[in-house]
């Protein structure tokens, strides 16, 4: 009998945990949704996505702000994306690959000058990245300054001459192709 009793309130209360567990997840109602860009224009979705996206971005670090101040960067709101990058670089724990990201974002966006700041920088924090060296020194490549470039691959192919992307990178960009 109270084997009987102990299973009945046993599957009584994990019917119970079930539905709590059930009840929540169905209650928890995430940030995205169809609702975002169903029945609106192409800019209007695009911009409520990308608010949603920035609330996110706020609870996440540095890759997640660059991320979504590029989409604000490239589609046209420079400014609120500057104000996004400098909190991103005004923080103590800002790390080359934070410079790196911006840079690729203004040389996508054709501003060298921008791009050649930030990944200066770059090259300021971490001097012996073999990766960055030969990556950055192929920007400059094919910006026309093929001195600095040169320089970078060899400071690169120092750090390691075995590297095939690497190799690739220099190579390409004496041939007009950027790195990838």
């Amino acid at each position: 009998m109270r084997t009987k009793q102990a299973v009945r309130i046993a599957v009584v209360l994990a019917v119970f945990v079930v539905g709590v567990v059930a009840g929540a997840w169905a209650s928890k109602k995430g940030l995205l949704g169809a609702d975002l860009f169903t029945s609106k224009s192409t800019k209007d979705a695009g911009h409520a996505v990308l608010t949603a996206a920035q609330t996110m971005a706020d609870k996440e670090g540095s890759w997640e702000k660059i991320a979504v101040a590029r989409v604000n960067y490239l589609s046209g709101d420079k400014a609120g994306a500057q104000a996004a990058f400098d909190r991103v670089l005004a923080d103590k724990k800002v790390k080359a690959g934070d410079w790196y990201r911006i840079g690729k974002i203004y040389l996508e966006a054709g501003e060298w000058d921008k791009a050649k700041t930030s990944f200066d920088k770059v090259l300021e924090l971490e001097p012996k990245d073999q990766d960055w060296l030969a990556e950055i020194g192929s920007y400059y490549v094919l910006k026309g300054d093929r001195a600095k470039g040169e320089e970078l691959f060899a400071r690169s192919f120092t750090q390691d001459s075995d590297s095939i992307y690497n190799a690739v990178k220099v190579a390409g960009s004496y041939l007009g192709v950027k790195p990838n």
